[in-house]
């Protein structure tokens, strides 16, 4: 089974970046959050109802390159191992081919009422392209 990426691309402006004039790590955070949000709302467009909500528990980012104002950043990410009540989320962030930065964020499933963490059902593993 191939893995299936989703993709998103957004221009370096100038509220992107730190006191270097490159994009602030604080950014690329948010970035991780805002793709895993989209992605998991377009998995799940099909679902009648979606009972429940990812949390991170830890993120690993590894800056490679720095991207600055102006650069058109292509933003990619997919699922990775998924068991029990944790997946992990990679994301890729490049500039034409260039790698920028690869991250990886592991996140808990939890129930949307209670807050506790849920094993993740072999239905949304289906959704989410692993099994």
């Amino acid at each position: 089974m191939g893995v299936d990426k989703f993709e998103i691309k957004k221009v370096i402006v100038a509220t992107d970046l730190d006191e270097l004039n490159h994009v602030n790590n604080v950014t690329y955070v948010q970035w991780i959050q805002d793709i895993a949000k989209l992605h998991w709302k377009e998995l799940t467009k099909n679902l009648e109802e979606d009972n429940c909500v990812w949390v991170v528990i830890k993120h690993e980012i590894e800056y490679v390159r720095q991207a600055i104002l102006g650069d058109e950043v292509t933003i990619q990410t997919w699922v990775g191992e998924t068991k029990g009540v944790k997946s992990v989320r990679h994301v890729a962030f490049y500039t034409g081919s260039e790698l920028l930065v690869n991250a990886r964020t592991t996140w808990c499933l939890l129930d949307s009422k209670t807050l506790r963490p849920i094993r993740i059902s072999e239905e949304l593993k289906k959704v989410m392209n692993i099994i």
